[in-house]
């Protein structure tokens, strides 16, 4: 399965020492222009600059590459915390299927999230989608319906109130909008293909949840349970011309439990060290603290070469 994942190469560090000169490890990511294909590439620049040999190998999404890294078919995975657990236990779509083997390396910045919309639109709010064509069905990535059913939990209604547009993918979600197939589309804020989008449209707009209640965080939740509400600055990335509320969720680096200590920990420093690396590969890197990489992983556990560095740097 390995060998269907498409393997980009990046620069290797001009350091590299010992065991991390003689061994190169792998970073599972999704799609190129994607949020965790644009992650994963700014945390392999700082571990090839921390003296790791890493390449990127893009899926189409988690749901294709967790298997893999539980089984041990590459050694880590950039993914959203609530798919790990999921993957973990079998639950939601994993129908059962348990991935056991799955740590974690570390936290990372939430994921930032909005359906966007041209700019030059009447639609204003989520709730304005209501009987349009909205990207949707998202077959090769299970985690996207449930979070688009989050936003629209926060406007009372659900994807049976809009016209449904078949995609893949959040890739094939904003192709189809720049086609002119779709009228909006979810996807993260910050990640290329939004910048692809907002030039080829001329401009968009990031719709904010319509109730930012707490009543209306619970019914988010019903549908991705790690779901929390975040602002996000005007200015700040494509779409946002005024401080506004959108959904937001945890994401991390995960491993496999067979990987070595060492390995996983040179990763941990890297990520912990890296940020000024990674900021510049990955603007939204400005929002990664290193202090939170020990969060809370939910169900998952880190791996012990994580939690030695952890211990090292005085992380609790």
């Amino acid at each position: 399965m390995r060998k269907t994942l498409a393997f980009l190469t990046l620069g290797l560090g001009l350091v590299a020492s010992g065991w991390a000169n003689a061994q190169t490890v792998g970073i599972a990511t999704s799609n190129p222009g994607s949020l965790f294909h644009n992650i994963g590439t700014a945390v392999a620049n700082a571990a090839n600059k921390a003296g790791l040999n890493t390449t990127i190998q893009p899926a189409t999404s988690p749901n294709q590459f967790i298997p893999l890294l539980n089984s041990g078919g590459i050694e880590f995975g950039v993914a959203n915390l609530q798919e790990v657990n999921y993957a973990i236990n079998g639950d939601a779509w994993w129908n059962g299927v348990k991935n056991p083997n799955i740590r974690v390396v570390g936290m990372l910045m939430p994921l930032r999230e909005a359906i966007f919309v041209r700019a030059d639109s009447d639609i204003m709010k989520i709730a304005d989608l209501k009987g349009k064509p909205m990207a949707d069905g998202y077959t090769a990535q299970n985690t996207i319906l449930p979070q688009l059913e989050a936003f629209y939990a926060t406007a009372g209604m659900s994807r049976a109130d809009v016209t449904p547009v078949n995609v893949p993918s959040v890739v094939g979600g904003a192709n189809a909008f720049i086609a002119g197939d779709a009228v909006g589309f979810i996807f993260a804020h910050g990640a290329g293909k939004v910048r692809e989008a907002d030039a080829a449209v001329g401009g968009l707009r990031a719709l904010p949840v319509d109730d930012d209640s707490d009543a209306a965080l619970a019914k988010a939740r019903e549908h991705w349970p790690t779901a929390f509400f975040t602002t996000v600055k005007a200015g700040s990335t494509p779409g946002v011309s005024e401080d506004a509320t959108y959904i937001a969720f945890p994401q991390v680096v995960s491993t496999h439990s067979g990987v070595s200590d060492d390995v996983v920990y040179a990763m941990a420093k890297a990520m912990y060290e890296g940020k000024d690396e990674m900021k510049a590969t990955f603007k939204p890197f400005g929002a990664f603290n290193p202090a939170d990489m020990k969060g809370d992983p939910g169900i998952a556990e880190f791996h012990p070469g994580a939690l030695k560095f952890f211990n090292e740097v005085g992380l609790q």
